[in-house]
């Protein structure tokens, strides 16, 4: 397969050139003091991004050769530390996914600056411990359908075939309602459908019991210490049931804790959406490259962005400069009425003629 075009054209060399300063100046000018970091992996590379997390500006990124390691990452934050420091601008907040490779990052380039870890992350998690318990449930249904030979029931299994029914009824529930458990907000009609579902599953009205918990945890009315608190009762409930614990192991995970720091910050972000928009974006424009891509290319590319980022306000001042030019113009023409022509029995056929202005006409 030929190497990847993307990223050898002439614009792009010269984005990559310019995205060092010029860039750096547009975009951290109204830098709002809080980011989100991540890393995307695009076949054998991983790209290392910095993205306003408040503006949605991308502000640095690294393409690397390799999976990251904590040297990469340190590395990576001292650049961008660098960079404040000769603005003279100063971090509030980072946010990052629960990946181990931030959090000793963060407190040696940034000190004591608030760490958010991702919400959307953290209930990922959460939910996906809570569907792959509602699984379990259907597949000990399953298990537990009364048997027998092939044909009719007798009138001896008439009751095992109305159970098997019931059974086999509520396992096909349990799988269409499923997302029922971990949804967020629910109307009385879903509410009555869930308890339906659930009867005599004491175990799952428990597990949508706690997710009711972990969703009031990040309620932004209440405090960081509020919610801590309201987690280790949680933690405590849970702790008691040894099967419920080993399911909900993720909610004894330190990132939990540091997803909840938000709620002292009014303008922290509870999530990496920025950083994840552009990630997004990236993979977008990849789609359409189907050649063999290579460090240098992936680079220029993510440059070129930039640039075009750095070129969009000017862009969109054109743009409306030539529509309301446009506007004047259309207003100052004279439109006449050709003829009407009746095409069938309730439509009319309208030409229309426009006229330009006519010289020294007012």
């Amino acid at each position: 397969m030929p190497r990847s075009r993307t990223g050898w054209k002439r614009g792009e060399k010269r984005a990559a050139d310019r995205i060092t300063d010029e860039y750096l100046d547009w975009a951290l000018a109204g830098f709002s003091g809080y980011i989100a970091a991540d890393e995307l992996y695009d076949g054998p590379y991983c790209v290392l991004s910095i993205v306003d997390n408040r503006r949605f500006r991308r502000l640095l990124y690294e393409v690397l050769d390799h999976n990251p390691t904590e040297e990469d990452i340190l590395r990576f934050f001292r650049r961008f530390h660098e960079a404040l420091a000769i603005r003279g601008l100063t971090l509030q907040g980072v946010t990052t996914d629960g990946s181990p490779l931030y959090p000793e990052a963060v407190v040696e380039v940034f000190g004591s600056v608030k760490h958010q870890v991702c919400e959307f992350h953290v209930l990922a998690e959460l939910t996906k411990a809570v569907l792959k318990a509602v699984a379990q449930v259907r597949r000990q249904l399953k298990g537990a359908l009364p048997k027998w030979g092939r044909g009719r029931p007798s009138r001896a299994n008439r009751r095992r075939a109305a159970r098997k029914k019931r059974l086999e009824k509520q396992i096909t529930d349990l799988f269409d309602h499923r997302h029922r458990f971990v949804q967020h907000h629910r109307t009385a009609a879903q509410e009555k459908t869930l308890r339906r579902i659930t009867r005599g599953q004491s175990a799952l009205r428990t597990l949508r019991q706690i997710m009711d918990e972990v969703y009031r945890l990040f309620d932004r009315r209440c405090r960081t210490d509020t919610a801590l608190a309201k987690l280790a009762r949680l933690r405590r409930r849970v702790a008691r049931f040894k099967g419920l614990r080993q399911t909900l192991k993720k909610l004894f995970s330190p990132n939990l804790e540091k997803a909840l720091t938000f709620l002292d910050d009014s303008l922290l972000p509870a999530t990496s959406n920025a950083v994840e928009r552009a990630n997004r974006r990236h993979r977008k424009m990849q789609k359409t490259v189907y050649r063999v891509r290579t460090r240098q290319t992936i680079s220029r590319r993510i440059a070129l962005d930039m640039q075009r980022d750095l070129q969009a306000p000017a862009r969109h001042q054109t743009t409306a400069f030539l529509r309301q030019q446009r506007r004047e113009t259309e207003q100052n023409y004279s439109v006449t009425l050709l003829q009407s022509r009746k095409t069938d029995g309730s439509k009319f056929k309208i030409f229309l003629k426009f006229s330009p202005p006519v010289a020294g006409s007012t």
